[in-house]
């Protein structure tokens, strides 16, 4: 359905190095887009990475490395892409602690990364949007952008953030060609999932099988996890003609976790 929708364009996506911004890097490709990939490190790894997508999907593949806890190099990355149509904002960072011993330094960085990195990639990408009548803005927010969790005070508050300005960007730009919408993932297996389930299975003394379906997934209730091929199914899906009247909104990938 959508095989080289996206031909011509070029997205930039944060934080894409793994993950779901790997994964949604790839199904824009998929779907005919140029991509630039993106993280804080800058190693052989992750150029490479970049020619490998590029080889499997036959789209020309960039790697910038930027640091989105700093604004000037939010700002930098969309000067350095160059061309661009769509920005999926996605880079993001958790911890874990009570209030009041959440870390100072943890609070800073993760409002840095998860939400003004948001705000500092999309200022800098929408006058190139403006200026071509055409732009789609995506925002990676959570299930926490809609819902909270004890112990998660600074992601909630980002991801909370993220869609405020989502909002606030799908209404300065309506009817100029631009869309902006906030996908609001639940859990998602990634390679970082996966490495804490052996973890979880020590501490509570658990199966496996008991550790995905009572820790992890206790408030998603459709039982499994969301995939990164669907949150990438998800953004070409925002990106093409079937969604240009869709913008301002939330769409949750959750298995049914926020209709609690």
């Amino acid at each position: 359905m959508f095989e080289n929708v996206l031909k011509g364009k070029t997205a930039v996506v944060t934080g894409s190095n793994s993950g779901i911004g790997l994964g949604i890097a790839k199904e824009l490709a998929r779907a005919g887009a140029n991509v630039v990939l993106n993280s804080y490190t800058d190693d052989a790894a992750d150029h490479k990475l970049a020619e490998d997508v590029a080889a499997e999907f036959g789209t020309e593949v960039r790697y910038i490395q930027a640091d989105m806890s700093k604004p000037d190099q939010c700002r930098a990355l969309i000067e350095k892409a160059g061309a661009y149509d769509i920005l999926v904002n996605n880079a993001g960072i958790q911890h874990v602690a009570p209030i009041p011993e959440f870390p100072v330094e943890k609070w800073d960085a993760i409002i840095a990364i998860n939400m003004s990195s948001a705000f500092h990639c999309t200022a800098a990408a929408l006058p190139g949007m403006q200026k071509n009548g055409w732009g789609r803005v995506i925002n990676i927010a959570s299930a926490h952008g809609l819902t909270a969790s004890p112990f998660k005070s600074a992601y909630v508050a980002a991801k909370h953030g993220v869609v405020g300005l989502t909002k606030v960007t799908a209404l300065e730009e309506a009817g100029k060609g631009i869309t902006c919408n906030a996908i609001c993932p639940g859990y998602v297996l990634t390679p970082i999932v996966e490495k804490q389930i052996p973890d979880q299975m020590k501490t509570h003394n658990m199966s496996r099988e008991d550790v995905i379906a009572k820790v992890m997934l206790e408030r998603q209730p459709s039982g499994e996890f969301a995939t990164v091929e669907q949150m990438g199914g998800t953004a070409v899906f925002l990106c093409s003609d079937a969604a240009a009247q869709i913008t301002g909104t939330t769409i949750s990938v959750d298995g049914g976790w926020t209709a609690m």
